[in-house]
C-alpha cells in the first residue's frame, strides 16, 4: 500500500488514512480478529502479546518525518502481521520527548501497543536499528547478517562457566537466537527459547542429525546471566533441569566488553528499559558447517518446522 505523495496529500492523506486504518484495526481487536489492509483474517496471537486490556505488535519502518507538536512520528512501516499491510502513516509515540533521536531515514523497532477503547495505538520501546542522519556517526554499526556472511569467533561463557568460542561449532550446523533470561514478554526471549526446546527435541530425535547440529543461546544481559542463572533457566526449558548435561544446546553470554560487537555483528538492538527490562529487538541465525551464514530470521513469526528444514538441507 505505499504511494508516492504530493504536499497535499502529506497534508490530508496521512491523516485520513490514519483516521480509517485506526478505526478498522481498532474495530478486528475489539472483535478479537486480525487486521490486515482491508480485510479481516484469522487472528495471529504469535504476533501478540496481552499487555491489560491492550495487544502489542511489532513494528519496523523507516523514518519519514517527525511531529514534535503532535507527538509523533511517520513511518514507512513494514506489514504488521496480524493488524495491517505495510504503510506510510503516522504514530503517536508513547514517550514523545525522544523524537528528538529520530531522524529521516533512520530504521526503527519498536511495539505497538494498541488498546479496545478506540484511541490512537501508542509507538514504544523504539530501537534504532540503522541511523541515516548524515552529521552523526551512531555508536553502534549495525550489520545485517546476510547469507555467506563467515561469522566471527566471538567469545563466550557458557552455563558451566567455560569460556566458549562460535568457532569451536565449525563442522557442525549451528543455530544461534538470542535471549536474557529476565524477558517478561511471552512472545519474545520465552517464544524463542521455546521454539529452540522443539527444535533440540526434533533433531535430538535423530542420532545423526544430532551429532551434525548444536543450539546456542546468547544472553545479552551478562550482567546477570551469570553461568548459574543460564544454567537453570537452559535445564528449565530442555525440560531436565538439574539432570540437563547441554551437550547438544549451549546457553552462554559475552562479557560486557564482547557485547556490542556481537550485538552489532547480528544487529540486536538492546537499549535499558525499566525496572531492569531490557528494550530489544530478536535475532536468529542458521550458521553453516563452514562457519557462513545460511539464513537469518530477524523477528518472532518463524516457524520451528521451517527452521528445521533449512537445517536438514543444510546437513544433507
Amino acid at each position: 500500500m505505499h504511494r508516492a505523495m504530493s504536499g497535499g496529500d502529506m497534508a490530508t492523506g496521512f491523516v485520513w488514512r490514519r483516521v480509517a486504518a485506526w478505526s478498522l484495526a481498532a474495530a478486528a481487536v475489539a472483535a478479537g480478529a486480525g487486521f490486515i489492509g482491508c480485510k479481516k483474517s484469522a487472528p495471529a496471537p504469535q504476533q501478540q502479546v496481552a499487555v491489560g486490556v491492550a495487544k502489542v505488535y511489532r513494528v519496523r519502518g523507516k523514518v519519514v518525518s517527525t511531529n514534535p507538536a503532535a507527538g509523533e512520528v511517520t513511518l514507512d512501516a513494514d506489514e504488521i502481521k496480524g493488524f495491517m499491510d505495510a504503510m506510510t502513516m503516522p504514530y503517536k509515540l508513547k514517550t514523545p520527548a525522544i523524537l528528538s533521536e529520530l531522524h529521516p531515514g533512520d530504521v526503527i523497532t519498536g511495539k505497538l501497543l494498541v488498546g479496545g477503547d478506540g484511541a490512537d495505538p501508542l509507538l514504544d520501546e523504539i530501537v534504532v536499528v540503522a541511523q541515516a542522519r548524515p552529521d552523526y556517526v551512531p555508536p553502534t554499526q549495525y550489520h545485517v547478517p546476510t547469507a555467506g556472511d563467515a561469522v566471527p569467533d566471538f567469545k563466550l561463557l557458557d552455563q558451566s562457566g567455560k569460556q566458549i568460542s562460535i568457532g569451536q561449532f565449525k563442522g557442525k550446523v549451528l543455530l544461534i537466537t538470542f535471549i536474557y533470561t529476565r524477558c517478561p514478554l511471552s512472545d519474545y526471549c520465552a517464544r524463542m527459547s521455546r521454539n529452540f526446546a522443539e527444535i533440540d527435541k526434533a533433531l535430538s530425535a535423530n542420532p545423526a542429525l544430532k551429532a551434525k547440529t548444536h543450539l546456542l543461546s546468547i544472553s545479552f544481559d551478562p550482567v546477570y546471566d551469570k553461568p548459574v542463572v543460564l544454567r537453570s533457566y537452559g535445564g528449565a526449558y530442555t525440560g531436565l533441569y538439574t539432570k540437563e548435561t547441554f551437550a547438544h544446546w549451549t546457553f552462554a553470554a559475552p562479557s560486557k566488553s564482547e557485547l556490542p560487537k556481537l550485538t552489532s555483528y547480528f544487529d540486536v538492538g538492546v537499549t535499558a528499559g525499566e525496572k531492569g527490562t531490557l528494550t530489544h529487538s530478536l535475532s536468529t541465525v542458521v550458521v553453516g558447517a563452514d562457519g557462513k551464514v545460511l539464513a537469518w530470521y530477524p523477528s518472532n513469526d518463524w516457524k520451528p518446522a521451517e527452521v528445521i528444514d533449512v537445517v536438514k538441507k543444510a546437513v544433507g
